[in-house]
């Protein structure tokens, strides 16, 4: 057993279907009387639905959360907020609303109560992200932390099959990096690997029966354990590259981490066996890149990053961003080996028929 510290901070969740009808008891629950809601345009409806079944309250609501939260619109919210001198921030919808309530949260030091209806984990992570200046920065902070968190199947059904299976290959991504971490324990190993055996046995039934609540359950069961992992230990080179592809190039978050993991997982395949065979034996698969891709084609989502808008000329400078500010990663993370793995994830090559390749073609 090798040493490990494990140091995690606590959470209030409650899940089970129809449990969103509970929002009104868990605002009171924060002594809270002047929420403001936070949502996406997407989600405005039911944000503004919810906001009018809290009883002797008085809320406020601000739907302009969006993609990759640039600077502008993280300040737009907290003159919102100000406005209203909310005492609460509800999040409902996806990372984009919960990173901008945490964002406003923090600035006003407030609590936030979290509704996600998708898979991205940041519902449970003690940090935000947003971006400015056309990169992706970051601030963790325990203060960010929602205080409550409502898991209901029921609201994850409207997704449809384009946006559920990425947002769940995001949350598997998370599980695979938290499993060779530089910062590992046992404890996250085990909700990592269970993670992805959620997700992987979920995510087909959800893109072909969307209604399924018995699959939307366990996807959403799968989620949080990723988010939990995500929250608890560092990520590696695969959440490196997708940060720099989404703040510099805007592409679509989770379509990112989708086509990317696969060859993430190859680049680490061979300097963290113990991880890859974990990874591998939780997808049913022989090998854990391989399985990864086959389950992104078998949910019918992208694997290409030319297919989502990624131009190729940007390659080059997306590996040289990498390369220059690494995060930890059990291989050495190198200007060439990036090049590489970018290579590959725009052309969406199966990794089995990239072993061995070692630079890449200009």
């Amino acid at each position: 057993m090798k040493d490990f510290l494990y140091d995690q901070p606590a959470a209030r969740i409650i899940f089970g279907v129809g449990v969103s009808q509970r929002l009104g008891e868990e605002v009171q629950r924060l002594d809270a009387r002047r929420p403001i809601f936070i949502a996406t345009p997407g989600r405005r409806k039911y944000a503004d639905e919810a906001a009018r079944s809290l009883l002797n309250m008085t809320p406020a609501l601000h739907a302009e959360a969006v993609m990759h939260l640039p600077i502008e619109t993280v300040r737009a919210a907290r003159e919102a907020a100000k406005r209203h001198d909310a005492d609460c921030c509800i999040a409902i919808g996806g990372g984009s609303a919960i990173d901008l309530s945490k964002a406003v949260a923090l600035d006003r030091g407030i609590p936030v109560l979290a509704v996600p209806t998708t898979y991205g984990g940041s519902e449970v992570t003690p940090f935000y992200g947003y971006t400015e200046g056309g990169v992706k920065k970051g601030v963790r902070d325990r203060k960010v932390l929602p205080k409550t968190v409502l898991y209901d199947p029921a609201l994850t059904v409207s997704l449809p099959p384009s946006i559920s299976g990425p947002s769940g290959m995001n949350a598997i991504a998370h599980c695979v990096e938290g499993l060779y971490a530089k910062n590992a324990n046992p404890i996250m190993t085990l909700l990592a690997a269970e993670g992805i055996r959620a997700l992987a046995r979920s995510l087909p039934v959800v893109v072909r029966e969307p209604a399924n609540l018995d699959a939307r359950s366990d996807a959403l069961y799968g989620a949080w354990l990723a988010g939990v992992v995500l929250g608890t230990v560092g990520m590696a080179v695969h959440h490196n590259i997708s940060h720099v592809l989404g703040g510099t190039f805007n592409l679509p978050h989770a379509n990112v981490h989708t086509i990317v993991l696969p060859h993430a997982a190859a680049f680490n395949r061979e300097a963290t066996p113990e991880a890859m065979h974990t990874i591998a034996e939780a997808l049913g698969a022989q090998d854990a890149a391989q399985g990864i891709y086959d389950l992104v084609v078998r949910i019918g989502a992208p694997t290409a990053l030319k297919d989502i808008g990624m131009p190729y000329e940007g390659l080059d400078r997306a590996a040289k961003l990498v390369a220059e500010n690494p995060y930890y990663n059990p291989r050495p993370v190198e200007y060439d080996s990036v090049r590489q793995l970018l290579e590959n994830a725009y052309h969406g090559k199966s990794p089995s028929s990239t072993r061995g390749v070692s630079c890449a073609p200009r």
